[in-house]
């Protein structure tokens, strides 16, 4: 497969146009404009440094299949911001989510075949996958309450959890549950913004997501600690005088 030789601005450029589709039956307020276009500038600046700090400019194929997702995320967040203060189309919504998350697992099948795996590559789905589950937990507050939010603040919170326990911030082992998790979490949101559920319903499935999404940072905390404390033991006091004392 040839390499795809787009830069990540292409995606803000095909995101405007997008966005400018989308307005002509659902328009977006100046707010919604204002976050779509900030989080499609923002992102493609944060993947062209990584890129550059690679030595490359351009996007092979696999993350052009993530910028995909990004700008429909892109899209999506805009379409959020404007329901605040208008009505927009449910249904345009999750059709826009329902692609991004149906092509969540290309990208990474893409990278395998075409031997272009990478850590910016799942850095940058990893980070799409979280934004995603804060933009439709936002959304869903109205469905089934603010403390869904939980859903989509719960990476970040991890990061700013790190800053305080630099533990945290250690490189992870991959582990296919997380994008397990991930899907069914975004799966569950997109359903609960259709809305398709009855109230009740709603409430469970979305419980049901955030119980799975504890289970899976928990697993990765309780990783993370035990790393930590083996690291400690490695290089305790003790086994460094000894060691010292040995010279």
């Amino acid at each position: 497969m040839r390499k795809v030789q787009l830069t990540p601005w292409f995606w803000v450029a095909a995101g405007v146009l997008l966005l400018l589709a989308v307005g002509a039956s659902t328009p977006l307020s100046p707010a919604g404009w204002t976050a779509a276009l900030g989080y499609l500038v923002v992102s493609s600046a944060l993947v062209s440094r990584g890129l550059r700090r690679r030595g490359s400019t351009r996007f092979g194929a696999a993350n052009a299949v993530t910028a995909t997702r990004s700008m429909l995320v892109g899209v999506a967040t805009g379409l959020v911001v404007t329901s605040f203060t208008a009505g927009i189309s449910s249904v345009l919504l999750v059709a826009i989510v329902t692609v991004a998350l149906a092509l969540d697992g290309v990208d990474g099948f893409v990278a395998r075949r075409t031997g272009t795996v990478s850590e910016l590559g799942a850095r940058f789905d990893m980070e799409v996958d979280a934004f995603l589950l804060l933009v439709l937990s936002v959304y869903d507050v109205r469905f089934v309450g603010g403390w869904v939010l939980a859903i989509g603040l719960m990476r970040y919170a991890f990061v700013a959890a790190a800053q305080v326990l630099p533990f945290l911030g250690r490189a992870l082992p991959y582990r296919y549950w997380r994008k397990v998790v991930a899907a069914i979490c975004g799966i569950v949101l997109a359903v609960i913004a259709a809305p398709v559920l009855p109230p009740v319903l709603a409430v469970i499935a979305a419980a049901g997501a955030l119980l799975l999404l504890l289970e899976s940072f928990g697993r990765d905390v309780l990783w993370t600690a035990r790393m930590n404390r083996s690291d400690a033991h490695l290089v305790s006091p003790q086994k460094a005088s000894a060691r010292d004392g040995s010279r």
